[in-house]
């Protein structure tokens, strides 16, 4: 429970920070969201809106909105990464990914491969301590319909099967995207967004 009460406030705190670096006479709104898409020519973010507003527990129950990224690079800091993967339900052996063809959410059920728990960000199965770096992942076999994701926030690493149909989708659709808090004021033109996916994403 103490856990859960200093997360909140460690968002609630964020948020704060985030609001008090705008302008004090700005009057404006936050979203927040995973990146599903990223134009980088006309600067347009799409993202899943987060309904329940909790990086550690998201809940991307929303169709997509898109924004107009800040004018301002330092009001906006490195580009998001945008993926489709909404959630990977392990309990149930499910994979809920947005789908760009149709715009719309599709559960995916798949078959267990293999699957590693308790695998921290520095594990050996997903960092090269060689060049210090992360692994990359999704790991995608189409000859073998075989995916490999990792999952920080659960701290699993999976491996699984899924129907055939699924790998014409883009290597984008098993990756999560980053999660990211927007200030606006105007609909659809955001004045500051922060990434807030680590240490959380999913």
């Amino acid at each position: 429970m103490g856990q859960k009460i200093m997360q909140t406030i460690m968002m609630c705190t964020l948020i704060a920070m985030f609001i008090i670096g705008c302008s004090a006479s700005d009057s404006g709104k936050v979203d927040q969201g995973r990146v599903i898409s990223f134009d980088k020519d006309k600067g347009l973010i799409t993202i899943a809106r987060d309904v329940n507003h909790d990086a550690r527990q998201p809940d991307y129950n929303s169709l997509p909105v898109v924004y107009q990224k800040p004018v301002n690079p330092d009001d906006m800091g490195p580009e998001p990464k945008a993926g489709q993967r909404m959630k990977l339900d392990a309990v149930k052996k499910q994979i809920i990914i947005f789908d760009t063809t149709t715009r719309g959410f599709k559960t995916i059920n798949y078959t267990l491969i293999d699957e590693q728990d308790n695998i921290e960000r520095k594990h050996p199965l997903v960092y090269d301590k060689a060049i210090q770096k992360p692994k990359k992942f999704p790991i995608i076999n189409r000859d073998k319909r075989l995916v490999t994701v990792y999952s920080p926030r659960q701290k699993k690493l999976v491996t699984f099967s899924a129907p055939i149909e699924y790998f014409s989708l883009p290597d984008s659709t098993w990756n999560a995207g980053d999660d990211v808090m927007i200030y606006y004021q105007q609909d659809g033109k955001a004045l500051r967004l922060k990434n807030i996916s680590e240490p959380d994403k999913e």
